[in-house]
């Protein structure tokens, strides 16, 4: 072996004995955790008793969360996607930014760039009669949908936001259609509905159960494949024959190539978090349902909404309008 080979060689040994012993002292100072939007909202909230419980289970761990808002959370998801891949700087793998915007052309990434190393919880979706709708069933729904193609006023939290999709896509699958009418926000749509100037509104159900309680509205069907707590005499898209589910998720992510030992290290960790009553009982205080999923599942879904999504913002002739 001539001199510049050995140096090689040991220059290589040397690399592979400092990632193996980075690898075995995981973690050695704090992990940060990149929350994609302003601090304060549903997401940074979660994440945040997320972080405590996880030190729990990460050995002499602290967590740390850092909100960098904008862009619908492209730029916090595009920082996290472009950091190291050392397991010390992860991102808040949020559905918007990364199943969505990609097909807007507006990210710096794909989703081919990202690890999905565990699920968190899901945004549960329902559809709801506005006041002085001219429907209160999900037939009546359909019926008046088919009868009066694309007139019906369903409002959203934002133009080419999940909410906005959801209604889209569900209208695709069930053959009908409507007018998707865009809010700054869940509060002023839900605001536009409970004062009668929509017909529907598509909400997260936690959104929902007060003006539901009070009267202003009348859910219509649930975007799951089963029927859930909050509102258990309300059917699903499902059951009613019409093949359509639709939430919103979030989990942890990491840009790909983590260190193996690293990478299994922050999953063992975080299937731990996910499961712990006390998280899981502060999340159902929040009014977020927790629906831990290992890598492999988290990924699939994830892919799974981006090609519906992809189709719908095709459909809309919205994709690439942002490159």
């Amino acid at each position: 072996m001539n001199k510049l080979t050995q140096g090689v060689a040991i220059a290589a040994a040397t690399f592979a004995l400092a990632a193996s012993a980075q690898a075995d002292d995981y973690p050695s100072r704090p992990v940060e955790v990149i929350v994609p939007y302003a601090a304060g909202g549903g997401t940074d909230l979660s994440v945040r008793i997320m972080a405590e419980t996880l030190q729990k289970y990460l050995p002499n761990s602290t967590v740390v969360v850092r909100n960098v808002p904008g862009g619908g959370g492209s730029i916090g998801t595009g920082q996290a996607l472009s950091a190291p891949a050392d397991g010390y700087t992860l991102g808040t793998g949020a559905q918007g930014p990364i199943a969505l915007l990609p097909h807007y052309g507006s990210t710096t990434y794909t989703l081919d760039d990202v690890d999905f190393i565990a699920m968190m919880g899901r945004n549960l979706k329902v559809v709801m009669a506005c006041k002085g709708a001219p429907f209160s069933t999900f037939e009546e729904l359909i019926d008046h949908a088919k009868a009066n193609p694309g007139a019906t006023l369903v409002g959203n939290s934002g133009a080419g936001g999940a909410d906005h999709l959801a209604i889209e896509a569900f209208g695709k699958i069930s053959g009908t259609s409507y007018e998707p009418v865009p809010f700054g926000g869940a509060s002023e749509a839900l605001t536009a509905c409970a004062g009668g100037h929509i017909d529907a509104v598509t909400s997260t159900p936690a959104e929902a159960k007060p003006h539901v309680e009070s009267g202003a509205m009348k859910p219509l069907f649930i975007m799951e494949a089963k029927r859930i707590d909050t509102f258990p005499d309300v059917p699903t898209a499902v059951e009613k024959g019409v093949d359509f589910t639709w939430s919103s998720w979030k989990g942890i992510i990491a840009p790909k190539g983590l260190p193996d030992d690293v990478r299994a290290t922050l999953a063992g960790a975080l299937e731990k978090t996910f499961q712990d009553p006390d998280f899981v009982k502060k999340m159902d205080e929040m009014g977020e349902f927790v629906d831990y999923r290992d890598g492999a599942g988290y990924s699939e879904l994830a892919h799974a909404d981006s090609a519906m999504a992809e189709g719908v913002i095709r459909d809309l002739g919205m994709y690439g309008m942002n490159k």
